[in-house]
């Protein structure tokens, strides 16, 4: 299948590595919905693409919220309803919090990291695996953000590192359970793109670690998503490179 006749959906589209992600794609002929929270961010990444020449017809910006499972369906019918399939789900959305001990941290920040990093991309994979088992041609692929955090934590970071642990059983379960039905999911781990976020963070400690741009990620996220459904890369680490991860400690 050409690219140009490919349907993906990008959550957390409107700023940082799914923007970054969901222009790459946009710029090699897929047919993008751009999903998120803020439709303002969304519609101005559209116009961003379409300031560097992609078609408006190609993309879709949908309000979600990815932590309620009535948002998170409504993006699956409207994008059913526009491009009538699914072959790329990139789940991106997340959140963190400050650095705290575990014993201060609020009960109130642990579920919605949880809610938002863990249960909102299981409700996603869900729509998606039902979507690309249902159309013809069937399947799709899955691409799940990780993080450096799915394998060395920073210190203080149990919810965030919780969450990305489960991410990774979250790509092996459905990576496995979707062979059946030619769907192929892996993930992506990233060690420190130069988004907006990091822009407003002061450049101490973890916050000072090397960066790299952001539009690697987006390139990194198209080769996994324009492999044939009979390859996959399970596991990708996208990182600056003089970022402290080997020999993290």
């Amino acid at each position: 299948m050409k690219a140009e006749s490919k349907i993906a959906i990008v959550t957390g589209a409107g700023s940082g590595i799914g923007k970054a992600a969901a222009l790459a794609l946009v710029a090699d002929g897929w047919r993008v919905v751009f999903a998120g929270r803020r439709v303002e961010r969304l519609q101005a990444a559209i116009s961003e693409a379409t300031a560097a020449g992609a078609q408006p017809s190609a993309m879709l910006a949908v309000q979600a919220d990815v932590t309620s499972p009535e948002s998170v369906r409504a993006l699956f019918a409207r994008t059913r309803e526009v491009f009538g399939r699914l072959d790329l789900l990139f789940n991106n959305a997340g959140i963190s919090v400050p650095a705290v001990p575990i014993e201060d941290l609020p009960f109130e920040s642990w579920k919605s990291i949880v809610d938002t990093n863990l249960t909102g991309m299981f409700l996603c994979t869900q729509e998606a695996v039902r979507m690309m088992k249902a159309q013809t041609p069937r399947g799709g692929r899955i691409i799940n953000n990780g993080s450096i955090a799915a394998h060395v934590p920073r210190p203080n970071s149990a919810a965030y590192t919780a969450t990305k642990h489960a991410v990774t059983g979250l790509t092996k379960s459905t990576s496995l359970d979707g062979r059946a039905f030619d769907i192929a999911c892996g993930q992506i781990d990233i060690g420190n793109a130069h988004t907006e976020l990091v822009d407003k963070m002061p450049r101490v400690g973890p916050n000072a670690e090397p960066l790299m741009d952001v539009k690697h990620v987006g390139q990194a996220v198209l080769y996994m998503a324009n492999l044939p459904l009979e390859a996959n890369v399970q596991f990708m680490t996208v990182m600056a490179t003089k970022m402290p991860y080997i020999g993290r400690g």
